[in-house]
């Protein structure tokens, strides 16, 4: 059973810090690292895969270090985000390569090419690739030495619904074997999908850590800015604001809308359409205006 260990692990590029301390255990099963672009996610899965030193801490695979250690790779596999490939090889000539760089030979880059659903295409140059066919032949690449864990960087970009479902079904089933998988993603439906645990990065600080059930909770439990327009703002504004579901309300003149802040997100989805048809108040807009992932991700930083 792989278990990675990422012990109070920083990463800085002169005065700008990509990964300020984070601790987190990734053991088997999928686990989903979750965060908005630019949160230090490829920063901190370049570490877990020795291609990148700790500025202080320590990455540990079952009690090894992963940095300058060579051993290590009979172990991982490794999906990056980058493009650079070599256009000029076929696929299979490309998965092969890895193969033999493992000892292994055509028997086991076929395998791992069929695993992936590519053998139809893998004698064609990966220059005539999608973008969706080239994340497959580098999963095929990482899968070729049947690695014991598996690092995916933002594995779904460019792959159609019927890819994702295919990787996504093969990544269940490594888990369901006892593999310990890590895939990160900017996408928190993508990872509910998936994954059996979540961790969750946002300016490269460690947020929010457990189930995806306990991380959407975090999420819907956090306050709630709307942009309301109606018929008559004023009387609307003096319903609500007594309200405990309520927290604050602005009229925005230059808007001409109301600004809710709403604490009890259950609780005033209800109310406002009621208090409205109480009043006699025609609802013209209803729009959430914080619900950018910067912004839930940061509230749970703050959480």
């Amino acid at each position: 059973m792989t278990t990675l260990n990422i012990d109070h692990v920083s990463r800085w590029f002169g005065n700008v810090v990509a990964v300020n301390d984070i601790t987190m255990t990734i053991g088997p099963g999928v686990t989903g690292l979750l965060g908005p672009n630019g949160a230090g996610k490829s920063t901190l899965i370049n570490m877990m895969g020795g291609f990148l030193a700790p500025s202080t801490g320590s990455v540990t695979l079952d009690g090894q270090p992963v940095w300058r250690n060579e051993s290590i790779y009979r172990h991982i596999g490794i999906v990056p985000e980058r493009e650079a490939m070599y256009d000029f090889l076929t696929g299979r000539e490309f998965v092969l390569a890895n193969a033999e760089l493992h000892g292994l030979g055509a028997r086991a880059a076929d395998e791992a090419l069929a695993t992936v659903e590519m053998a139809h295409a893998q004698d064609r140059k990966i220059a005539t690739y999608s973008k969706g066919m080239r994340q497959r032949v580098k999963m095929a690449s990482a899968l070729v030495h049947q690695p014991s864990l598996l690092l995916l960087d933002e594995p779904f970009n460019g792959m159609d619904p019927r890819q994702r479902m295919q990787l996504m079904d093969l990544l269940r089933r490594m888990g369901d074997e006892g593999r310990t998988v890590l895939f990160s993603s900017h996408i928190l439906e993508e990872v509910e999908q998936l994954a059996w645990h979540i961790e969750v990065i946002v300016a490269g600080r460690h947020a929010a850590s457990g189930d995806f059930r306990k991380i959407r909770r975090l999420m819907t439990d956090r306050p709630h800015r709307y942009l309301v327009r109606s018929s008559d703002d004023r009387a609307l504004a003096a319903a609500l604001i007594a309200d405990p579901s309520t927290s604050g309300i602005e009229v925005d003149l230059a808007e001409g809308a109301l600004r809710i802040q709403a604490v009890d997100f259950g609780r005033f989805t209800a109310l406002l359409p009621k208090v409205a048809r109480d009043h006699g108040i025609r609802l013209l807009t209803v729009s959430p205006s914080d619900e950018s992932l910067e912004s839930v991700f940061s509230y749970l930083v703050a959480a």
